[in-house]
């Protein structure tokens, strides 16, 4: 039960974005599969209350469901990835099929970012993190930077305990860290546990919190 990805995976793919570099100590929080009313907002009172900015990697299909929400995500000065438009599974669609649920997927990012200096989405992160690579040059080919992580925290996962997910992430977690949770009520239970006392164990530690950057 992998937390950490190994750094042979890492090397395979040097064109996909793992971590930062450990120069400061900051952490890159990231959100999947937003936004979702139950549990985005709740995620951005929790940002708020540590000054820690973070990713989402949004699903097309819940921004155009819930706008409000995603403007209360870029209002808070937080960055925007694209997670495709149906959460689509890159090992099980043709590549040009692929490319278009991403496109998909980025017109609406786009059209709720009219007005903001940055108007599309330079992020983009694989639903399941399963990625072919044609379809990972067709998206570099649009401009998209890769973004993979180095911390999982499996909040997801309905047989973890929030205890043994918090001890885990916190282990598993160094400067420059991307760490990858789930604003979806598939997670929302664990979310909800391990988010606040994360928070607070680095914060005391002396780490930031911030988007990335690249």
């Amino acid at each position: 039960m992998l937390f950490t990805i190994p750094f042979f995976v890492q090397f395979l793919y040097p064109h996909r974005l793992w971590s930062l570099p450990a120069d400061k100590k900051a952490l890159y929080l990231t959100f999947d599969d937003g936004p979702v009313p139950e549990v985005t907002p709740w995620v951005l009172n929790q940002l708020k209350a540590y000054d820690a900015k973070a990713t989402f990697f949004c699903i097309g299909d819940n921004i155009d469901k819930h706008p409000d929400i995603f403007t209360q995500i870029l209002a808070e000065g937080h960055e925007i990835g694209n997670h495709t438009f149906h959460h689509i599974n890159g090992f099980k669609t043709p590549a040009g099929a692929y490319l278009r649920n991403v496109l998909m997927a980025e017109e609406v990012i786009s059209r709720e970012m009219a007005g903001h200096a940055q108007n599309r989405p330079k992020f983009f992160r694989p639903p399941y993190g399963k990625l072919t690579g044609k379809q990972a040059r067709l998206l570099r080919q649009e401009g998209y930077e890769i973004v993979m992580w180095n911390v999982l925290s499996r909040d997801y996962d309905p047989q973890l305990s929030p205890v043994k997910i918090l001890e885990k992430t916190k282990a598993c977690t160094t400067a420059g860290s991307i760490i990858i949770f789930h604003d979806s009520l598939k997670a929302e239970k664990n979310l909800k546990k391990v988010l606040p006392p994360l928070l607070e164990h680095f914060s005391q530690k002396g780490f930031s919190f911030e988007s990335l950057h690249v």
